[in-house]
């Protein structure tokens, strides 16, 4: 049975939680005073531009907690426009070494420094002229000696209890990876487009969809022109399932809107079904340009409280785009 949170060790629990947070709290203010160094800094800049221009794959490698990190590093740098795989240490030496190519770049990020396992990268590294680069708190192994760039984190405390489980040090190699590639993102100019030509499906896809993308346009249009009357207005409208309808003139500009709640406050307010919709219309109706994505028309609408938005490509009305089309492809 759990303990419940004012008991002794519920007490401790949250001391050691709060430890924790506060040693690697100072451990990332030691690694942002890093990059106010001059020459870390230009070890980044030169890190970046190595990745920057890389014409092969980054090959990234550490072992352990490292290693899961650096699993991290590839998986982001493959989604941000950057190849990008992992090779484990152990099947490097096993003969997968012979999978990295002289235009790639090997990235190794270790903590110590001093493991002997990286010596089948050094060598490949040094055999083949490939270039290498480390990510470590030591530079006193031969991975970082023989290295093209070593850059030196610093040495931080472990917030483990027995202060050698790696806790804080992975967290300064995780927030150092997402540091350098943001960077390398700005560096490419790594854009939304980009983005979901990386990610066409899921939740952040459905995000950036375009509202072109997604929109009814043509016939599935509900339009009526501003001589129409209520009644037209209404029939257009329950045709479409749109809860709404444009008001479009002779030359095909978008006027106003005559939605459902409209009509609601048309009868109420004394309206006959032979009114000119003209009359009882919303001018000047919420659109969006088609070019906008689809998180921008799903902000939009719940800025508003709105359920339907006109597409416009530039003057002209395209499209409607309702909030259950964000629903369909996952946007809300």
């Amino acid at each position: 049975m759990l303990a419940p949170p004012e008991s002794k060790h519920g007490r401790k629990s949250v001391r050691l939680a709060r430890r924790t947070v506060t040693i690697a709290a100072a451990a990332l203010e030691m690694l942002e005073a890093r990059f106010k160094d001059k020459a870390f800094a230009a070890d980044f800049d030169r890190l970046v531009e190595m990745v920057f221009t890389c014409r092969g794959r980054i090959v990234v490698t550490g072992l352990g907690r490292s290693g899961i990190v650096a699993r991290k590093l590839a998986a982001t740098f493959t989604a941000t426009g950057t190849q990008a795989i992992y090779l484990h240490p152990g099947d490097a030496r096993l003969g997968d070494i012979g999978m990295v190519e002289l235009d790639d770049l090997v990235l190794i990020i270790n903590r110590s420094g001093a493991a002997s396992i990286f010596a089948p990268f050094v060598t490949h590294c040094k055999r083949f002229g490939i270039t290498l680069a480390t990510i470590t708190s030591s530079a006193r192994a031969a991975a970082s000696r023989f290295a093209d760039l070593c850059i030196r984190l610093p040495r931080v405390r472990e917030a483990s209890p027995i202060r050698v489980t790696p806790t804080t040090s992975t967290t300064v190699q995780l927030v150092f990876g997402d540091a350098l590639t943001t960077a390398v993102m700005a560096r490419r100019g790594f854009s939304q487009d980009d983005f979901y030509k990386f990610h066409p499906s899921g939740r952040l896809g459905a995000k950036l969809l375009k509202v072109a993308e997604i929109m009814a346009g043509g016939r599935r249009i509900p339009r009526v022109g501003p001589a129409a009357t209520l009644a037209d207005a209404t029939v257009e409208m329950t045709r479409a399932l749109y809860g709404g309808v444009a008001i479009v003139d002779d030359d095909k500009t978008l006027v106003g809107v005559f939605t459902d709640g409209d009509l609601r406050r048309t009868i109420t307010g004394g309206g006959r079904m032979t009114d000119r919709v003209e009359d009882w219309m919303t001018r000047h109706p919420a659109t969006i340009p088609s070019r906008a994505f689809a998180s921008d028309a799903l902000e939009r609408m719940q800025a508003l409280s709105i359920t339907m938005l006109f597409v416009m490509d530039g003057p002209k009305l395209i499209g409607v785009v309702h909030v259950r089309d964000l629903l369909e492809v996952g946007t809300a």
